[in-house]
């Protein structure tokens, strides 16, 4: 039989040494803890000059008259845009050295010549005809004057109406029309002898060509894409409530001016002039914005050194606009939530309702709700009340920019 006695000494002893584990560990978090408490560094009070108002910067607005400028965007399109044809069938003899895409040509020059044997053939022919009539219609005055001379012979028993005939008018008036026939087809055949030679109807460049030596051509066959060089229209899409801020050419004032800028293709900071000329009546179906017709004079920069234009290109504009009468100009994020400005007035924050009456990419211009001469708070604020004292940045020499937050907490 098993001896209980052997079994519970065992258990005791294990009771033990565990009870006296968990109490070693115990004491040791207790030191643990006193020294860490005793090891803590004191906190020191250190000095600083509570600010209780806020340090702000402020900007003195002046009612005054402003042109506020729109930014919108334009495409560029030609002014004179035509597709060159001929007039005449024939085969392309000859092209000028300029007759090529991108070249340009001046007004007048000649850029295709077509084979024109057959149409100064054409034109002998018709003047050999008219110098027949012109002689048939000699001859006929030569029978008319010798009827004359038989006339008078017969003065008495001849009628009215068979006088006319007596003295050929019939016939003289046939040939007459024949001489004028010949005349007219003499011009014709000119007027084709001259169109075998094609020029350019005005200072142009040439964007395509679809011809060369050696091609057969007839009427309504496209020889080349021309585009006038003079001047470019750009397309500029600007919002309807904006239309009355752009001026319009009427009697002899001028439309609105515009800067042209393309940061893509143009060197940094170049820009070009251009003009408002018109509005187009339509908006546009997508968008809901109105275009407007903008002129640029020598587009390619030949008489300056503009950078040249480039066709179905998109630029930034800026159009001047109308003058804004008696108004006060903000940076648009100086005027806050809800069309509010803040105003240091007497060392306090005053939140005023602002009537804006346009913005512009840059600024907003205010009709009402500030005074001439006032000073408004440019800087931003952690905390915006009404009545919170304020301190302007140049009225705190002694105080740099890092001692107080622009709410007014102290640091």
């Amino acid at each position: 039989m098993n001896n209980p006695r052997r079994r519970f000494w065992p258990r005791l002893v294990r009771f033990v040494l565990t009870t006296a584990f968990c109490a070693g560990i115990l004491a040791a978090a207790g030191a643990a803890i006193v020294v860490i408490n005793r090891t803590e560094p004191t906190a020191k009070q250190v000095k600083a000059t509570r600010k209780s108002a806020a340090l702000v910067e402020t900007q003195v607005v002046r009612r005054n008259n402003y042109a506020p400028r729109l930014s919108v965007l334009g495409t560029v399109r030609p002014a004179r845009d035509i597709t060159l044809s001929p007039r005449v069938s024939g085969q392309i003899l000859e092209v000028a050295e300029s007759f090529v895409p991108g070249g340009i040509v001046r007004e007048g020059s000649w850029l295709v010549k077509i084979d024109k044997a057959d149409f100064e053939n054409q034109y002998s022919i018709r003047v050999s005809e008219l110098e027949q009539r012109l002689a048939s219609l000699k001859i006929e005055e030569g029978r008319q004057s010798l009827a004359k001379k038989e006339l008078k012979l017969l003065e008495s028993t001849i009628d009215e109406t068979n006088r006319e005939l007596v003295l050929r008018g019939p016939q003289i008036a046939s040939i007459r029309a024949e001489v004028s026939a010949a005349k007219a087809a003499v011009q014709r055949a000119k007027l084709d002898l001259d169109r075998t030679t094609i020029v350019a109807p005005f200072d142009a460049q040439i964007l395509s060509q679809s011809c060369n030596v050696g091609s057969q051509v007839s009427p309504g066959n496209e020889l080349a894409r021309l585009v006038g060089v003079e001047e470019y229209w750009i397309t500029a899409a600007v919002p309807v409530r904006s239309l009355q801020w752009i001026r319009f050419p009427m009697d002899d004032a001028e439309g609105s001016d515009v800067e042209l800028r393309n940061a893509d293709a143009w060197p940094a900071g170049a820009t070009r002039k251009g003009r408002v000329t018109r509005m187009i009546g339509t908006v546009d179906e997508r968008t809901r914005l109105a275009q407007v017709l903008i002129t640029v004079n020598d587009p390619l920069g030949r008489e300056s050194e503009a950078p040249p234009l480039i066709l179905q290109s998109l630029l930034q504009l800026e159009i001047e606009g109308r003058t804004i009468e008696g108004v006060f100009r903000l940076r648009r994020e100086h005027v806050r939530d809800e069309d509010t400005v803040w105003v240091m007035k007497e060392g306090k924050l005053a939140i005023r309702d602002c009537r804006v009456v346009f913005r512009d990419e840059t600024y907003a211009y205010i009709e009402s709700g500030l005074a001439d001469g006032e000073h408004v708070v440019i800087s931003t604020l952690a905390t915006v009340a009404d009545g919170i004292d304020l301190r302007r940045i140049e009225e705190s020499g002694d105080v740099e920019s890092d001692d107080v937050d622009p709410g007014g907490e102290e640091t």
